[in-house]
């Protein structure tokens, strides 16, 4: 199995999701919102290849 990688799952409620697996271990290290169709799945995939790279940090911990 090939790291990293996105799993597209369909929960017990037939909605999709996905999980996003580490390069390093495989270890899942985010999980998505539901969604009501697998295109609309495979559309949050694309929107975080292409968003992810440029995203900063929100730290509001105080």
């Amino acid at each position: 199995m090939a790291f990293p990688k996105f799993e597209i799952k369909k929960s017990s409620n037939s909605k999709f999701y996905f999980n996003l697996r580490s390069k390093g271990n495989g270890e899942i290290i985010a999980t998505s919102e539901m969604y009501n169709s697998k295109q609309s799945c495979k559309d949050g995939i694309a929107a975080v290849k292409r968003d992810a790279p440029d995203a900063e940090i929100d730290d509001t911990i105080l």
